[in-house]
């Protein structure tokens, strides 16, 4: 994938775990953005650990991954947040 495929997967990912977890995280397009991509590298070493995949292109099991990776990251963030 491409530096812009990349981009877009992270921006996509980033709002759709950013929908299923609502709050008061901070952040604009660009934190979304980075939020997504962050969560696409997670997910995708997690899920090669564990056996599942890995992200692959721009599909629905790399996005279901990405998606994983980035509601992880934001769990993490507000368990250190408080």
């Amino acid at each position: 994938m491409g530096i812009l495929s990349w981009i877009i997967m992270g921006l996509i990912v980033g709002v759709i775990a950013k929908f299923i977890m609502p709050g008061q995280d901070p952040g604009g397009i660009i934190i979304t953005i980075c939020l997504g991509v962050a969560g696409a590298f997670l997910g995708g070493f997690l899920a090669s650990q564990l056996g599942f995949g890995t992200i692959t292109g721009f599909n629905f099991h790399s996005l279901l991954i990405a998606i994983g990776g980035a509601i992880i990251l934001l769990i993490v963030y507000r368990f250190l947040k408080r």
